[in-house]
Formats: structure tokens, sequence, C-alpha cells
């Protein structure tokens, strides 16, 4: 563009501001949304990629394929010895192994505890993870029993300013140690998964019955591998590693790799992959968010479409003159187009503007940390504002450059597109709102589910219940804890307590295995099985459908000592009685299953979420133990009265005395439920978000299209008037012929919005109905949102004066 074409595009700018301010807010407004949905996007998808040579790292995948069974799916977690047995098998394979993460550590110092997130690791572990390091040899950092390697938040926290290395930290993970300080590593960005920032050398003390056990997960095993194709070799080999060391799987000489196979996935990959039975529900909220940033943009720019057609004519005049000062159809299509980069230019000023200031709110409403990075974001927005000034003007470019000069200049009147032009108009309105209308339905879906997961029956009564994971640290000493029991259950406001190794919010273990049948061939269903000690059920508030509860007047129900071919009581969920092929509850009472490791079923109990609502409860039986100090992974859970919170500082107080050296953590069931729910909460407000200002720039759109197209028809009115039509008949017109394109767009927007929530509700066991009344809300709130937009002009059109119609050109 020349100086002469700057000139003209600012004429037109300053002399129709209303225009301009629609048209370039409307624009700044859908690139505001595109662009913090795109940093949204783009920060979900960086996980990991902060970390050099992150594209040769591996995580080693356990994937259940065992016949009815509830644990179906794959895991980013293997056995404990499963690295051991593939370097038996593949010498030279470079692998670590992660045990712990998140608060599964406590530094001991000065007489006070605190939580970090620890974890146990191979001495190879910094030759598959190369964190940056800011001190000490990262070859020979683990290699001693007794180094440990911290991250520089905890250097500074514990050694300030001095040199940390050959310092000492007291650590209890697995037991309370010493160790000295070999290594610092820098502080993990906040677009990783991976919480350590402790680590010390994996040792044969966390080995357990399970180490070498196949079909049990208790840790993150990795490979690194120098390119894709070594990794797919290697995993070819892997289901003819199964078979060969996995026979324990099948006890009737079955394929092991058709009961659990080994798979590799690319670590960048592992943030974004469902685990277990969960839908692609990360996956799933990206690629939902990122489409409407991209149909956020779109919008605007068929708003910017369809106001520039419709005030085509008012240049007209100007196209003329040029076309007879001797511009062909190429420079002017060059000039509108150029005109059009330009305003998207200035208007994606404008929207970087918005999402600056709305960044702040943006990321309290979705619980982010998103910032903008200038380096990337302005060159995006250059190559935006080109593509889609490009694409956004390249109809009105070719429309203006067609009108014919001598017809134009001949005409009292400037060319309004026509009939072509008007159905064009409608078609971009029908989209617009299409979006719009499957926009709205998409969040009152998505508003509604919300609010179902987080209200629904869970089996148990949430209200009242505290949960206490501190008991789970190994420096709780094992015969403290009746005792810490005990002095719960004496406080005031306590009703009940329980120990257990599952919990409202996961406990962070879990156990499998088959349970076969009587007069049924074959390993029989793999069931989840959860230890208890007294009064686990009426302190959760379960619900009996049959039979009895634990009790330590039968001598048959405490495990504790037994031995596993023992004789044994338990009982099941709702869930069990269908793969123990059991026609009702009642039926499964008094009932033996269980082979040479026989159980009988004294109760069965209503299913218990205490877990994700995207993943099925699973078919589970409880074991009994009267002595709490028997379960392993000890959580407490206890009963209040009042208010939870007063009750809650009542447990810190008693802990923090009966049990000093270790940390208390505790919460309300509903705040360890809450985690599950975070994701899809996030996601309602930022779809809420972006679907209200898609309806807002739709708005402005069809605003902008009513006062064109109102002021056009100023002498059609006047004609009417004079004729006998009423006030009320014109407003009626009016209204009507712009609501029929909203009216239309509910033929794309009904399908679209269906099949997209039915592919998001998919995800959830208990999702609510797709009813009909989202799509008629919907639809009657576009109307009214139509309505109210149109309805200013149309009632100022009604009342002019015929006899100053009539003259109104």
């Amino acid at each position: 563009m020349n100086r002469f074409g700057l000139l003209s595009l600012y004429r037109s700018l300053v002399r129709h501001k209303l225009y301009a301010a629609l048209n370039i807010g409307g624009l700044a407004v859908g690139i505001a949304v595109f662009l913090i949905l795109g940093l949204y996007v783009r920060f979900e998808t960086s996980y990991e990629k902060w970390l050099p040579d992150y594209n040769k790292v591996y995580a080693v995948q356990t994937v259940y394929t065992m016949p009815d069974s509830p644990a179906n799916g794959a895991f980013a977690y293997t056995m404990g010895g499963l690295l051991d047995q593939l370097r038996e098998d593949f010498p030279g394979v470079v692998g670590t192994r992660i045990g712990g993460g998140q608060e599964a550590g406590t530094i001991l110092t000065n007489g006070r505890a605190t939580r970090v997130d620890a974890a146990q690791v191979d001495a190879t572990f910094f030759d598959v993870f190369r964190l940056p390091m800011v001190a000490g040899d990262p070859a020979t950092a683990l290699a001693q029993p007794g180094n440990v390697a911290i991250d520089q938040k905890t250097a500074r926290a514990y050694f300030g300013t001095r040199d940390p290395i050959g310092q000492t930290l007291v650590l209890s993970m697995d037991k309370v140690r010493t160790y000295r300080v070999s290594a610092v590593f820098r502080d993990q960005p906040k677009n990783s998964d991976f919480k350590l920032s402790v680590l010390v050398p994996l040792t044969r003390d966390m080995a357990n019955e399970y180490w070498y056990h196949w079909g049990s997960v208790s840790l993150a095993t990795f490979l690194r591998f120098d390119t894709p194709v070594a990794a797919r070799a290697f995993e070819d080999k892997l289901t003819a590693f199964v078979d060969r060391r996995g026979k324990e799987l099948t006890g009737d000489g079955g394929k092991p790799s058709d009961m659990q196979h080994l798979e590799l996935l690319p670590l960048a990959d592992l943030h974004l992959t469902p685990q277990g039975t969960e839908s692609a529900s990360a996956k799933t909220t990206v690629v939902t968010l990122g489409l409407v940033g991209v149909l956020t943009l779109l919008i605007a720019v068929v708003n910017y479409v369809n106001l520039a057609t419709a005030r085509a004519g008012l240049r007209a005049r100007e196209v003329a003159m040029r076309k007879v000062l001797g511009a062909d159809r190429g420079v002017l299509v060059r000039q509108f187009l150029g005109e059009a980069v330009l305003t998207v230019a200035i208007a994606a000023l404008g929207g970087l503007i918005l999402a600056e200031l709305g960044l702040p709110l943006v990321n309290a409403a979705g619980g982010l940390s998103l910032t903008i990075h200038y380096g990337v974001v302005v060159p995006a927005l250059l190559v935006l504002a080109v593509v889609v000034g490009v694409a956004a003007g390249v109809y009105p470019a070719i429309l203006l450059s067609r009108f014919p000069a001598a017809s134009v200049l001949a005409s009292a009147r400037s060319p309004g597109g026509g009939r072509t032009g008007t159905r064009v108009r409608e078609l971009l309105v029908i989209g617009q709102f299409g979006l719009a209308i499957a926009f709205m339905i998409g969040t009152a879906v998505l508003v509604a589910q919300t609010r179902h997961v987080r209200t629904t029956d869970l089996g148990f009564q949430r209200d009242g219940l505290l949960v206490v994971t501190s008991a789970v640290d190994p420096a709780v000493p094992k015969d403290r804890k009746p005792a810490i029991l005990a002095a719960i259950r004496a406080l005031p406001q306590v009703k009940d307590a329980t120990i257990a190794n599952a919990t409202p919010g996961g406990s962070g273990e879990g156990n499998n295995n088959n349970v076969p049948l009587p007069g049924v061939a074959g390993p029989g269903p793999s069931l989840t099985w959860v230890r208890v000690s007294p009064r686990f059920f009426e302190t959760h508030g379960a619900r009996l459908i049959a039979g009895r509860w634990f009790d330590d007047a039968h001598g048959a129900d405490d495990v504790t000592g037994h031995k596993g071919t023992d004789p044994t009581n338990i009982v099941i969920n709702r869930r069990a009685l269908t793969p123990l092929r059991f026609a009702s509850p009642q039926d499964a009472i008094g009932k033996t299953v269980g082979g040479d490791r026989p159980r009988t079923i004294i109760g069965v109990v209503d299913d218990l979420r205490f877990d994700t609502p995207r993943s099925p409860v699973a078919p589970t039986y409880y074991i009994y133990y009267r002595s709490p100090e028997a379960i392993d992974t000890s959580v407490i859970a206890i009963r209040v009265t009042g208010d939870p919170r007063i009750a809650l500082a009542a447990v810190r107080d008693l802990w923090q005395r009966m049990v000093p050296q270790v940390p208390f953590t505790g919460q309300t069931a509903d705040e360890r439920l809450a985690d599950y729910y975070e994701a899809d909460d996030r996601a309602t407000r930022l779809f809420g978000i972006g679907a209200g200002l898609a309806v807002l720039i739709g708005c402005v759109g069809l605003w902008g299209l009513a006062s064109f197209n109102t002021a056009r028809r100023t002498r059609e009115i006047g004609i009417r008037k004079t004729l006998g039509a009423s006030s009320v008949d014109i407003v009626k017109l009016l209204v009507g012929q712009f609501l029929r394109p909203v009216l239309i767009a509910n033929l794309v927007a009904w399908p679209l919005a269906f099949f997209a929530m039915r592919t998001w509700l998919a995800g959830f066991e208990d999702a609510i109905p797709l009813s009909p009344l989202f799509f008629a809300g919907a639809t009657a709130v576009a109307l009214l949102v139509a309505v109210l937009t149109v309805l200013g002009q149309s009632l100022r059109a009604s009342r002019a004066a015929p006899a100053w119609a009539l003259r109104h050109d």
C-alpha cells in the first residue's frame, strides 16, 4: 500500500467511527480469546519439553488386558524389579526408576518436620534425566547410598547462602536416614509433572514381596534411547520378554502377554495420556479449548467480513472514481487486502492489550499461571495479522473491485450488493450464531455435569469426614497407631475413626488379584482388594445392602496373622456381584470363592467412589484387620460433628503432641475429592469465558448489520407507514427478518453440540443425560439476545416520520 491507500483507510475509519469500532473491537476480542487459549494449549503441550533431550526418554507403561478385569488399561508404572530383569535380558539398556514424588518425604531439622517432594531413584537417574545442574557431578551424585541431590529451592531453604555440597540432611522416606548433599540441580518449571526436590539412591530396602511380582505396579520406570527407531525396535522385543519372564501371570500355561504387556510412551506425551481406566480427559480438554479459541477467532473474522460487505456500498463511488482514473481490479484488490491486513494488525494490537489486561482474571478463574512471552507472541501476531487479514479481506476486496464505474456514478444510490450479497451475509450470520449457540449448549452441559459430579451420591457420607494421610509416613511407629487412633476417638467432636489403605481422594495404593470361582475354569475375575480396620464402614457412612459388617465376635473376620490359604471372611461391593456371578446381594451371602484361598462373603456394601468420576468403580472386596498396625499404607478417616475446621485443628494439635517428628497432613473429604474435579472445573470456566465472548462478538456483528440494513430500508419503511403499517408492524417485520438466520443457525448448532457433548460426557461413568432442555434453553437465550440486539434499531426506524423517511437517501 502507498501513502494514498493509507490516507484512504484513515479517512474511512475516521468517517465511520462506529463501524470501525465494531469491526476492530470484534476482531480484537476474538484475537484476545484466541491468544489466551492458545497460551493455555501451548502450556499444556509443553510439559517436560524443557528437559534436555526429552525426546530420547520413554516411560514404560504396564498395559493390562485381563478378561473381565476392572483394572484394564495402561499405567505409567511398573513392578519394582522390572528394570533389573530388563538389564539382565538386554545388557546395555539405560534406564532409571522413580519411587515417590509429591510430599513423599520428610526432612527433620531442629526438631521440626517438613514435607518435601522426595523420590528414590537409580544411580543412573542423571543419565536418563539430564537435569540442568548448579553444583556437583551428575555422574557420581547418586553413586553412594548416603548421597542426596537437591534442587535450588531446597538448598536455599536449609542452607541459605552456605555451600550445600557436603552438608547433611535427615530425611524420612522408607526410614529415617542421614544423607550428604552431593549435587544441586535447577528448580523444575511449572510445566512438569515430576515433583522432585530431593533425590536419594534407590536401595533394596524399598523392595517388598511385590518387587518381582508380575501384575503389580509400585513405581515408574524410564528408559533412554538415542533414536525413535531404536525405541520402537526395543518395544518390539517386549512381548517376548513378558512371555519369558511373566509366567506367574497365567497359572494355566497361557501366554502372559495376553494378560499384560509393556509399551513405551514418549516422555512429552505422558502429561496428556490418560492413565488406567480414565478417559482422555486432559487431552480432550486441551483440544476442546484450542478449538474454542480457533472458532472464536473464526466468528470474529466472519463478523469482519459481514460488516465489510454490508458497508461496501459506502465506498462504491470511491471505487468508481479510481477506475475512471485508471485503476484496474488488481490494484483495487491489493488496496483493499492491504487495508484488511492493517485493520487486523490494529485489532491484533488491541487483542494483545486485552489479553494482557484479562490474563490475571483468566489465571484466577482457571487456576493457571499463564504469561505472555513477547518474543514468541509478537511474531505470531504478525503472522496472524497477515493470514487473518488476507482470509477476511479477500471476499470484500473482490466484491468492492467488481462495482461497475458507469452504473455507480449514474445511480442516485450506492449499491447494496443485491440479493446475492444479502444471502451471503445471512449465511455468515447463520454460521456465526450456529457456533455461538453450540458454545452456549456446551457451556450449559459442562456446568451441569461438573455440578452433578460434585453433588452426586458417592456411596458414603462425605460431609463431616476428615482424612489424615500423615499415618502413611514410615516415621510413624506401627505400634503407636492404635494409641493415636484411640486418642483421636476421644476428642469431643469425633464420632468415629478408622484406619484403612483406601480413602476418599486416593491413598496411592491399589491392589488387584484374581478370584477363582467354584465350578468355573480359569483364574477368575480380577477384583480390587482393600484392607480395613474396625469401624471402617460405619465411619464412612457406607450403606449395607445385605449381610453384616465385620466384627470381632467372628474369628474368621480378622485376617491378622493368617496365611494366604486360611479361610477368611470378606465384604464385597455391589459392583463385584456381576463378575462373581451372583444374581442378587442376598444370593452372595454365605458363598465361598477364591479356590485354594477360600473367602466367604458375609456382606455386600454399596459402591464407594473414592477416586475420579471418570473411572468406573472397581469390583472390590474388603478384608479385615483387627489390629490397625497391620495395615501398611494406613490412612485415618475420622467422622466428626460440627465445624470440620475446628475438629481438624484439634486433630492437628493432637498429632503434633503424639508424633512431632511427622508433619500433619489432613483435609476434609470434600477438599481431597476437589482435586478430581479441578481440571473439569477449569475447563468449564475457560469454555464459558470463550463462549460468552463468542456470543458477544456475534451480537456486535448482528447489531452492526441491523444498523446498516435498517438505514438502507428507511424509505421502504416510510412507504409502508404511508400505506397504513403501524410501528408495531414495522418492528415485527424487521425483528422477524433478523431472527430468521438465528433460528436457522440451530440446524448448525444442535448437531455440532450434540456430538461434541456426547463425546465429552462419555468420559464419565456417572454422566448426566443430554437433555433437550440444554438445546431449547440455548436457542431461547440466543433468540432473546438477538431480539435485544436489533430491537433498538427497529424501534428507532419504526418511529421515523413518513415524510422524512420518503426524502431519506
